[in-house]
């Protein structure tokens, strides 16, 4: 949604709770807004720990234990994979559940199978290995699922003008969890052993419950009345979808690829590995705030946004290698760069999607309250699960067949076709939209014309 007063953005509901009181107090923050806040960051924190903290170490311990390459993807993708599939059934029935049991329930079961991670090196090498690692995978996907469309509806709901901003904001929290998560599981891995940095980043998370429980508003509403196929047939939302799936891949395409391409190539330690993740994580955290207020205060730069970060990105993996074709030396500090950069051209495409589903949503007839926002928030999910999926498990087996370069550059073809798609739909809609103005016009003057003679008549 958009800043008040802005003409393109959808209107907020009307009536009392808590979208009204977010209207009423524009510039300060109410004692719920603020619980709110909150345990959102806490929600991100911990979601995105729990994801970045297996990137350093976890595929050379999966390695030791008869994992290949293509099947450690997997374990990383599968994660995604159960998570779009919950993250739909999550949104669909959350008014049913209720946001706050979901999102306190979803935060419990990830702190117990965090936990259970921790352990899995005393199990057997070989498949009894690799299948408690998927089981214990799919439990963390499930509870996060649960816990973040929760979290997405009840932010949208608290701060009904300021979406994008005040998601843009919170990614500070999740880039915190992609910049400590890397660094702090190598540290704790190499000081402690294995278990250490899963059982402590489970006990956290189980800290985080009880708080919780205490502070988070509950928020009630109806059932609607629409379904996901009738959001995501909609053509805006469904190349909105691609452009999440391909900025998700990007991300999920270096958990089990880049920690041993930087191994091999350069040979740096497992705790020097996670500060090469640092240069991504922590320019997203940085630009996600500004992209998500400048999203809200000129809602016309969000197709500016989208089209360009995915450009920029598609940029940034042809050079992370670089790819052959180039002829450019593989260096550290041009890998550390890209990532930077990539860090920024992300922030500009990921945060502006969520508001724009959300506008296109109640531009085509959907109410406004907390079962569309489930809806948006359950695809938004989904369709970040698809990416999250796709990313890792073909990035696993192009990184055995072709090498780290060419797997690299055709995660930047991806990111390349969605944005020109985007692009190509937004010039189409803006000749549209001329052509419909001009025909207005044309029936305006030609009224005008007929109603001419009757007046020289009288």
């Amino acid at each position: 949604m958009d800043a008040p007063g802005d003409p393109e953005g959808p209107r907020p509901p009307g009536g009392d709770g808590p979208a009204a009181n977010a209207r009423e107090t524009p510039n300060r923050l109410s004692k719920e807004q603020l619980f709110v806040l909150i345990s959102a960051a806490s929600i991100n924190f911990g979601s995105m720990m729990c994801y970045s903290i297996l990137g350093p170490f976890f595929p050379k311990e999966a390695e030791k234990k008869g994992a290949s390459n293509t099947v450690i993807g997997m374990i990383f993708g599968c994660y995604a994979l159960f998570e779009l599939l919950a993250s739909l059934l999550f949104g669909k029935y959350l008014v049913q559940i209720g946001a706050k049991f979901m999102f306190v329930a979803g935060m419990f079961v990830s702190g117990g199978v965090t936990i259970l991670f921790g352990v899995l090196d005393q199990v057997p090498a070989g498949p009894v290995f690799i299948a408690m690692c998927f089981l214990v995978r799919i439990g963390d996907a499930l509870s996060f699922a649960a816990a973040i469309t929760a979290s997405f509806s009840i932010l949208v709901t608290a701060f009904p003008n300021n979406v994008a901003t005040v998601l843009g904001s919170l990614e500070i929290f999740s880039g915190l969890g992609l910049v400590l998560g890397p660094p702090l599981g190598g540290f704790l891995y190499q000081s402690f052993g294995y278990e250490v940095p899963f059982i402590f980043l489970g006990c956290i998370i189980l800290l985080m419950v009880p708080l919780n429980m205490y502070i988070l508003p509950n928020y009630e509403a109806n059932p609607g009345e629409h379904s996901f196929w009738k959001l995501i047939s909609l053509p805006k939302v469904t190349l909105i979808a691609f452009v999440i799936n391909s900025l998700s891949a990007c991300f999920g395409f270096l958990d089990p690829t880049l920690s041993l391409f930087v191994l091999k190539k350069f040979n740096l330690p497992a705790g020097y590995v996670g500060l090469v993740f640092l240069g991504l994580a922590l320019s997203y955290t940085i630009s996600s705030p500004l992209f998500g207020l400048l999203s809200d205060k000129m809602p016309h730069l969000r197709k500016w946004f989208l089209v360009l970060g995915n450009l920029i990105t598609a940029g940034c993996y042809m050079l992370l290698g670089p790819v052959p074709v180039l002829h450019i030396q593989s260096q550290l500090w041009l890998l550390v760069l890209m990532l930077v950069v990539n860090g920024i051209s992300a922030a500009m495409s990921i945060i502006p999607t969520f508001p724009e589903i959300l506008s296109c949503a109640y531009e085509n007839g959907f109410e406004e309250g907390l079962s569309t926002l489930a809806l948006v928030s359950g695809l938004f999910s989904a369709m970040w699960s698809i990416g999250a999926f796709l990313g890792p498990t073909l990035g696993g087996l192009l990184y055995e067949k072709v090498g780290f370069e060419w797997a690299a550059a055709v995660q930047g073809l991806w990111a390349l076709t969605t944005g020109l798609a985007m692009g190509l739909f937004y010039l189409l809609e803006y000749s549209r939209r001329r052509r419909s103005k001009f025909q207005n016009i044309l029936g305006t003057e030609e009224e005008q014309r007929a109603l001419l003679p009757d007046e020289n008549q009288s």
